[in-house]
């Protein structure tokens, strides 16, 4: 029955939770009621029908009703579990299969289980079957005990809802508190939630969102929380596209000659996708306000030298122009490049870093000029005068408020956010939908062709050959590894050992070491060492992941390649074929032929194009792994499947757009509920 508890009511108010409870879920960060009902199922059982043991897909989880027929310890050692080989057996015969099967549950080092069951008793396991031994067994299922005639609980005939146990507090004591909790909603609205979205009340969605009729209410139920953060999060976007167009910008770019001397003293033409991308900017330059645009396209298509040719518009103009890069490695390779692009043009190029600064050029008086730095830009006193433009190379390497602490200023710059990783359409909508779009989608000519493939344990001396094959063509080697050392808990190869390895194997050729705990210097150091090709392999962690530029470096040996993402394979992939001649990827593997790991470094081995690549990977590993969660605001998302609808992100922008046309500062009373998510910027849900 309805009661009076509202979505803003404190836990205190439940009075059907328990002191103990109540103080496990408030250290878990609860505090009001919302936060219990958007405690959401990590996965539901349908318990109106459950597999049955004679009918198993081999490998697949699955949720089976049986009734325990013998219990106790097995194995071997010391008596109460103490022994090394001992553990817990609980025997349960599956009533629904054909002649009764029996199958065996196992738990080590879990004496309590031994103490909560019996013969006799009917248990619910979730798990998979694997072979223990001789037989199929669920090892550490998941399991809740049926009591004595709760046939029509809460807990059977139906879709339940399965919690996280991380609180301590039990699964089945978790659904029941969720239970009570939406009995007692009063279905009165709260004036101080907004419903916005269109359809199901929020609650009466809740309560198909944890006890659902169906699998199709279920998942109905989940679009419609889903449009709702989509909402909330393209309202901000929105927001932030409206208040930069309405800011007055400067016309930061005139003529071009600068551009065009550039492009005379390339010894190779731009690509027609570069051409279209710099006339898209220097149109933005050219109108009084502020440019917001973000330039991204696959590895190797030339994003830099687009990026130099809009801060040649700037300085033509009169204005400095600033690029932040991510790391020393790569700011200190784009200053040296631009140093030398630029050595003919006398356009002054400068370095601001936090262990290196060239000081001479950071005041430029009248003429405009160049600075390129790192996070060190983000202090006022490394900034020259009269700033024109800002360009941000690896944009999801820095969060939103750096970005604005380096343009937030009485006149404001031009921006230009770069990304060397593709991003899927439905990410570029959602965290890039404030920017107009630049999309690089040509290769530069004259690039030798990148083969990639996989290898085992079983090829390295073929590998080895190999590397030895084309260090006598005068070509240059990378071998990367996920570690530095072998302290960390994380499996893989670690670059101290590599090192070793390769120097014993190449014992006439220098080996150079390169991770991100060495000193910047020594990283320089090394970094040009190997560009001067005083080095011929270079052992390294993914710190060369992006921007390194060493064309004559013709194949990359990327070790334990199943611990890395698809965007990140690609890119390191990227630091080869960037010189004339054909270059080899090689992904060493401990995965085999059939394992989902290997069947995820396929889709690299026989995919080139980045984009392609970047739609697998959000597949794969959702939207908070692709784009990095501390940086992109994904840490407040629920529901990750508007992530991956274009349609729901473009409903949410049509609803989005309709609030600002009625109320573009959110003041009237009607919409007032949702002015936090405008002045946060952050992603929570709106009732928050």
């Amino acid at each position: 029955m309805a009661g009076n508890l509202l979505l803003t009511s404190p836990l205190e108010a439940c009075s059907f939770i328990r002191p103990k409870e109540l103080a496990a879920m408030q250290a878990a960060g609860m505090a009001a009621v919302r936060d219990l009902l958007f405690m959401l199922p990590r996965r539901y059982e349908d318990r109106r029908m459950f597999d049955r043991y004679d009918s198993l897909s081999s490998g697949a989880p699955v949720c089976l009703r049986g009734r325990v027929v013998d219990v106790g310890w097995k194995g071997w050692g010391g008596k109460g579990g103490k022994g090394r080989g001992r553990y817990v057996e609980a025997v349960l015969e599956d009533e629904q299969s054909l002649g009764n099967a029996r199958f065996s549950c196992l738990w080590f080092s879990m004496p309590g289980i031994a103490r909560m069951l019996c013969a006799g008793q009917e248990m619910i396991v979730y798990g998979r079957m694997k072979p223990y031994g001789k037989k199929l067994s669920m090892v550490h299922p998941d399991f809740e005990l049926i009591r004595e005639g709760e046939d029509n609980s809460i807990h059977l005939n139906r879709i339940v809802p399965v919690y996280s146990g991380r609180m301590g507090i039990p699964v089945r004591r978790l659904r029941e508190i969720v239970w009570e909790a939406l009995e007692q909603l009063s279905p009165e609205p709260e004036p101080e939630i907004y419903e916005f979205v269109p359809g199901v009340p929020c609650k009466t969605a809740l309560r198909d969102l944890h006890f659902p009729g169906s699998a199709e209410a279920r998942d109905k139920t989940r679009r419609r929380f889903a449009l709702e953060e989509c909402l909330a999060q393209q309202l901000n976007v929105a927001y932030r596209r409206r208040r930069a167009e309405a800011v007055p910008g400067m016309q930061t770019a005139g003529s071009s000659l600068l551009v065009r001397d550039l492009a005379a003293s390339l010894p190779f033409e731009l690509t027609e996708a570069q051409k279209r991308c710099v006339r898209e900017i220097y149109r933005d330059m050219k109108a009084p306000r502020s440019m917001n645009r973000l330039l991204q396209g696959d590895v190797g298509s030339g994003k830099t030298l687009v990026a130099l040719c809009a801060m040649l518009l700037a300085v033509e103009h009169g204005y400095s122009a600033v690029m932040m890069a991510p790391t020393q490695i790569l700011a200190e390779q784009h200053y040296l490049k631009f140093r030398q692009m630029l050595d003919k043009l006398d356009v002054p190029v400068s370095l601001v870093t936090a262990e290196r600064k060239e000081e001479s050029h950071i005041s430029f008086g009248g003429q405009g000029g160049i600075v390129v730095g790192t996070h060190a830009l983000l202090y006022g006193k490394n900034v020259p005068e009269r700033l024109g433009l800002v360009v941000i190379d690896e944009q999801h390497k820095f969060g939103v408020n750096q970005r604005e602490k380096l343009i937030a200023r009485e006149e404001r710059p031009d921006v230009l956010v770069m990304t060397a990783t593709p991003i899927p359409r439905t990410l570029t909508l959602t965290f890039y939908g404030d920017l107009d779009v630049s999309i690089l989608d040509g290769m530069p000519g004259g690039r030798g062709k990148v083969v990639t493939a996989i290898r085992t344990a079983k090829d390295r001396e073929k590998v080895v050959k190999f590397v030895r094959d084309q260090l006598e063509e005068g070509r240059q080697i990378y071998v990367v590894s996920p570690l530095i050392d072998g302290e960390e808990s994380r499996k893989g190869k670690a670059v101290t050992k590599e090192l070793d390895e390769w120097k014993a194997l190449l014992p006439h050729v220098d080996v150079g070491l390169l991770h991100g705990r060495m000193p910047a210097e020594e990283k320089e150091a090394v970094m040009k060492d190997f560009r001067d090709n005083r080095t011929s392999v270079l052992v390294s962690t993914t710190v060369v992941e992006v921007g390194v530029d060493v064309p004559n470096a013709t194949v990359m040996i990327i070790n334990n390649a199943e611990n890395f993402g698809l965007s990140q394979l690609h890119q390191l992939r990227g630091r080869i074929g960037r010189g004339a001649y054909k270059s080899y990827c090689i992904l060493m593997t401990e995965a085999q032929p059939g394992d989902e790991q290997w069947e995820k470094l396929h889709i690299v081995e026989t995919t080139s194009n980045g984009f392609d690549l970047a739609e697998q990977d959000l597949k794969l590993r959702g939207p908070g792994d692709v784009l990095g969660t501390s940086q992109s605001g994904l840490k407040g998302v629920r529901f990750e499947e508007w992530l991956l609808d274009v349609r729901l992100i473009h409903r949410g922008r049509e609803l989005a757009e309709a609030i600002l046309t009625e109320d573009p500062d959110l003041k009237s009373a009607k919409y007032r509920p949702l002015r936090f998510l405008l002045e946060s910027g952050e992603m929570k849900r709106v009732a928050n």
